[in-house]
């Protein structure tokens, strides 16, 4: 990962929570990740296995722990251990994405993907952009459809989102990215 040389004095479930408060809502990255937070309805679930079977398996798991439990509106698998390398990682997210449509999800839930080194298709690898995905650990962020259709209605554009976010990281710049990221740890 772009970080190993990083000292790393938290949990990965408090890095996420440092990541997700300090750089995710901070900046407004996601308009809907704040009223998760303030409700406590989302769910972080570490994943210290590296078996890619035992990873599905577990997402599976998840989903039918939402399917039962409607005070969980979102969860962050974090994968401590696995998927270090970012082509394994999308490897993986494939199959996550194959294995939620075959068994019957598709519209009930939605992956969101982040990885300490995400670079977007067609990116350069130091391009701030980046950091819109990137997390202090490989992790799968499992959606309610439901919830993100009720969280647009009070999006004036959400359609922009994307947009407004990479404006903000390259304003930010490289050096600032990286440093809002590796004080997660």
């Amino acid at each position: 990962m772009i970080f190993d040389e990083v000292l790393i004095l938290h949990s990965p479930k408090t890095a996420t929570e440092i990541w997700l408060k300090s750089i995710v809502i901070a900046h407004n990255f996601c308009p809907f990740a704040k009223q998760t937070v303030t409700r406590n309805s989302i769910r972080f679930s570490t994943v210290d296995d590296t078996a890619t079977d035992i990873c599905l398996q577990l997402l599976i798991d998840e989903c039918e722990r939402l399917d039962t439990d409607e005070t969980i509106e979102t969860s962050l698998l974090i994968y401590s251990t696995a998927f270090a390398d970012f082509e394994d990682y999308l490897d993986f997210l494939a199959y996550a994405e194959a294995l939620l449509t075959q068994q019957g999800y598709d519209g009930i839930y939605q992956l969101a993907s982040f990885h300490p080194n995400y670079c977007f298709d067609g990116a350069e690898l130091d391009d701030p952009a980046n950091y819109t995905n990137r997390s202090p650990y490989p992790m799968l962020h499992l959606l309610r459809e439901s919830s993100i259709e009720r969280a647009l209605i009070n999006v004036a554009d959400p359609e922009s989102i994307p947009q407004q976010n990479v404006v903000l990281t390259r304003k930010m710049g490289l050096a600032k990215m990286r440093d809002l990221l590796v004080a997660c740890y």
